[in-house]
């Protein structure tokens, strides 16, 4: 009697979802992956590609930002260098230019380049390395301090590229997994209810199964939450430090270069 016993409950677990696994006395994930109905398996695939997705983003993002941030310090010490002159003169913020050049990676260094590029133009300088010709006027320095600006934001929106798919990902994620453990929790519930049993060993594969989808959509979520929020606090202090950088360049431009 007991080995008639036996042999239905194995007969069981082989006809649920995932008994593949329990055939053999335990549960295996890889399994349960591999035995997971069509939709559950796309949802996984669907999870697997966004978070390979959004390695490549941070890795990507994170060398971008750590570029920028120590080439904007070493253009910060260039543009102070009291080497290049004691006052501000055309001499000297076209030393700061030349260097400035180099740093390519330089949010600062752009933003630089397109308020100096812009003086020179309303100063009536033939181009960016000749000296400037006249002196610009008080009504000059708007033109100047539109060209930092859009440059700032140009740099803003270079540095935020990529961002919004760590956002949606840490946001839709759980979701796209919660979706492929309701329907795999409902497919069990449903051979459940075919069997006719609902013992621990005929629903455990089949919830099991269910719930590797939200697993990997939290694997794939939480890591795009922490880099967006820590990627957002970088380009916010980058901002920052152009926004107060705009305002030295204007005030220098408007003592030194006015008429």
């Amino acid at each position: 009697m007991d080995d008639v016993l036996y042999a239905n409950l194995v007969t069981l677990q082989v006809a649920t979802p995932g008994g593949a696994g329990a055939a053999h006395g335990r549960l295996d994930p890889w399994q349960l992956v591999l035995d997971a109905s069509p939709v559950v398996k796309l949802v996984m695939f669907l999870l697997v590609l966004m978070s390979v997705a959004c390695w490549f983003i941070i890795g990507g993002k994170l060398v971008q930002l750590l570029r920028a941030s120590g080439q904007s310090a070493r253009f910060l010490a260039i543009f102070w260098d009291k080497n290049l002159g004691a006052t501000w003169t055309t001499e000297r913020l076209e030393g700061v230019y030349a260097q400035a050049r180099t740093l390519e990676a330089s949010p600062l260094a752009r933003v630089f380049h397109a308020g100096y590029v812009e003086l020179a133009r309303v100063s009536g300088a033939s181009d960016a390395t000749t000296p400037y010709a006249a002196q610009p006027s008080h009504g000059d320095l708007d033109n100047v301090e539109r060209s930092l600006k859009r440059a700032m934001n140009n740099e803003v929106t270079l540095l935020e590229n990529l961002l919004p798919f760590l956002a949606t990902t840490g946001s839709v994620a759980p979701f796209i997994g919660l979706f492929g453990t309701v329907w795999g929790v409902m497919n069990s519930f449903i051979g459940i209810g075919n069997l006719g049993n609902a013992s621990l060993a005929v629903v455990a594969p089949g919830i099991a199964e269910a719930l590797i989808a939200t697993a990997i959509g939290l694997a794939a979520a939480i890591p795009a939450v922490m880099a967006y929020n820590y990627f957002l606090r970088r380009i916010r202090v980058l901002e920052s430090e152009m926004d107060a950088f705009n305002s030295d360049y204007l005030n220098i431009v408007r003592r030194h270069f006015l008429q």
